[in-house]
């Protein structure tokens, strides 16, 4: 979205002088005249006069400059971004090994009325097996349970390895098909179960990917006498402990059915055997799916002709499609001298007599030079612009269609985070597929940022200087990290995420909410791993920062409430319920509709105080209202503390409604 004028700062003399009044016994307590004839009072009102005269000459300046000024420090309203979700494709026929989904293949929801349909992209190819996955068992070292039945069942989940995940436990996949096995990459997605767990924190300087792993997990196959070893590419769960993918090879024809543990079928065995297993707290699975793969929603776009250079400088050309999203990955491509060019997002060529070649995206032309091949562009709008020093040379071959979008993807927004199993319409023709379904909702999808948060960011980013000193600066480059929506954040110094109470030197937890539609809405793995990411470049050398989701903890009202006569009971029963609601929420509720405050108790007269300003209620009976915490009724007439970075939700409320009575 393009910034929009401010409005007018419409303050006159007498506004500017009280305003001067009213912060006298902050600053100079002693001052106690304030009459005309008081020179001090004198002295505010040559000043207010003065202001006002600044004030009028500044709103007749075009309000242009302010927002010049704003994008001289690179404030601009975030795009959208998309939604991510997991597909699950079912083959036409299991007589077949296997089916190649490719990258990119569309899968939309359904369209409804004058709503067009939300469309996803999947991000990788896709070995769809013909086998199904027929029964899942753990095997704790001594004995098997069969875990068939919770996989994927809603509110369910399953140890593993077993409740103590001691060695050579493990897990085991049973496939029935007609046909052999495939030798093929293997796709495993797996949902951990982290309901009722303390939220894990991530620490910020910290490579993950080089850090030892919990447990030595080994896959293998059932060749009729021994289990054989399969040989893993990856394993993003790292041992079952975060929710991922794990790509491993399959058996091919050395993959014997037979009849194992508590499973009577014939079926073909693979399993995950922990060769060591050094874990903290046994793993717990919510789901082991196969045929998944992640989707993005987003349409991509090759070849787009945006037009011809006709030679002059600050061109600009038009994007079909908007937003335009940043890609997972950057891909390096050479430029047209040689050097390396990086695509982030869009992959823009022009041909100025010699091939087309690839120009490279920049967020201002402050360092380019007048030979460097560079444009900006605004995701938002899908405006490209060139500057005036290295100019896009015209091309009389090709005078109207040299520049070309070769690539691109645009979507996003917070429609996307559709419900389960709502997406399920294939828009390409892939053959042998009979449809897709997802037992998880999409998420992470946010709309674009309002130009009034991106007008609140400029002070922040003058005071932070991009740099994570003091607990603000932890919390506004939070809330600026790329690629994610962060609504709000929360620095706790001296807080570790594993010793609460105590006070840690050098340590910073940062607590953040994204954007959701959820009343509790918490990161995913994801998102904590980009914010960590991003604060880790604006840290100090010295502070040890986490990363951490907030603690919930669920508020509930119960009242009986009496209704004036004139005044309908279900409207206000509703209106309650929802006043109740707003004013519990993390991103919205609280006094001042920012967001219920970290570690802000809960005043039992503010309470009161909402119910009873709700249209169409005479009085609470005999004052019964109570406050239930986690499920606790807490003592009546008394306010309910939480502790630091404590945030509340609330989903119901028990609220009873009788007419007054005279």
């Amino acid at each position: 979205m393009p910034l929009v004028a401010p409005n007018l700062d419409d303050r006159r003399f007498e506004d500017i002088l009280a305003e001067a009044k009213s912060l006298i016994p902050r600053y100079a307590p002693q001052w106690t005249d304030y009459n005309e004839s008081d020179p001090g009072i004198t002295l505010l009102e040559l000043f207010s006069w003065l202001t006002e005269l600044t004030i009028y000459r500044l709103n007749r300046v075009p309000e242009r400059n302010y927002i010049k000024f704003l994008e001289l420090l690179g404030i601009t309203p975030k795009p959208a971004e998309p939604a991510r979700v997991e597909l699950t494709f079912t083959p036409s026929r299991h007589d077949v090994p296997l089916v190649i989904v490719p990258p990119g293949t569309e899968v939309a929801t359904a369209a409804h009325g004058p709503e067009k349909p939300l469309v996803f992209e999947t991000d990788e190819a896709l070995l769809v097996l013909g086998a199904t996955l027929a029964a899942i068992q753990s095997f704790d070292g001594f004995s098997y349970f069969v875990e068939t039945t919770k996989n994927n069942a809603a509110g369910q989940w399953f140890y593993p390895f077993g409740p103590h995940a001691r060695p050579d436990a493990a897990l085991l996949l049973g496939f029935d098909s007609p046909v052999s096995l495939p030798a093929d990459q293997f796709h495993l997605a797996v949902h951990v179960a982290t309901e009722g767990l303390t939220p894990e924190g991530h620490h910020c300087d910290l490579d993950l990917a080089a850090m030892p792993l919990a447990a030595d997990i080994r896959w293998e196959y059932w060749n009729g006498q021994a289990w054989r070893p399969l040989s893993l590419d990856k394993d993003e769960t790292r041992a079952f402990t975060r929710s991922g993918h794990i790509y491993f090879r399959g058996p091919g024809a050395s993959a014997v059915k037979a009849k194992l543990g508590g499973v009577p079928a014939m079926l073909y065995w693979l399993r995950a055997r922990l060769a060591s297993s050094g874990y903290d707290m046994a793993p717990r699975v919510a789901s082991a799916l196969i045929n998944t793969v992640r989707a993005t929603q987003a349409q991509t776009v090759h070849d787009e002709v945006l037009g011809g250079s006709d030679g002059r400088p600050n061109q600009s050309y038009q994007l079909s499609s908007a937003p335009v999203l940043t890609l997972d990955k950057p891909v390096m491509v050479a430029g047209a001298d040689g050097k390396r060019v990086t695509v982030t997002s869009l992959r823009l060529e022009i041909d100025e007599g010699s091939g087309f070649q690839v120009w490279q995206q920049v967020d201002d032309f402050d360092a380019s030079g007048p030979y460097d091949p560079h444009y900006t562009l605004d995701r938002t709008t899908g405006q490209i612009q060139f500057g005036a020093a290295r100019i896009p040379v015209a091309n009389p071959a090709n005078p109207s269609a040299n520049i070309i979008a070769r690539l691109y993807r645009y979507g996003g927004g917070a429609a996307g985070n559709a419900g389960a199993d709502t997406i399920t319409q294939i828009q390409n023709f892939v053959a042998g597929i009979d449809g897709v379904t997802h037992a998880l909702p999409a998420a992470g999808g946010s709309d674009e940022e309002s130009v009034d948060d991106a007008k609140r960011r400029a002070p922040l980013v003058l005071k932070s200087r991009d740099r994570a000193v003091t607990a603000e600066d932890f919390e506004y480059l939070a809330q600026q990290t790329p690629g994610v929506r962060i609504r709000r954040a929360k620095a706790l110094p001296l807080v570790h995420p594993k010793y609460r109470g105590m006070q840690v030197p050098g340590v910073v937890s940062v607590i953040v909410v994204p954007e959701s539609d959820a009343p509790n809405p918490l990161p995913g793995e994801a998102t904590l791993r980009l914010v960590c990411a991003h604060l880790n470049v604006h840290r100090l050398l010295t502070t040890e920062l986490y990363v951490i989701p907030p603690v919930y903890r669920k508020v509930k009202i119960v009242a009986e409430v009496a209704v004036r006569l004139d005044a309908d009971l279900s409207e206000v029963k509703t209106s309650v319920l929802s006043n109740l609601v707003g004013y519990f929420h993390p991103l919205t509720g609280g006094e001042d509709g920012a967001g219920w405050p970290f570690g802000g108790p809960i005043f039992y007269s503010d309470v009161m105080a909402r119910v009873l300003g709700t249209a169409g209620v005479a009085r609470v009976l005999n004052s019964n209202l109570t406050i239930w915490l986690d499920d606790v009724a807490q003592p009546v007439c008394q306010d309910v503390p939480l502790c630091d970075g404590e945030l509340l939700y609330s989903d119901q409320h028990d609220i009873r409604v009788s007419y007054v009575t005279k």
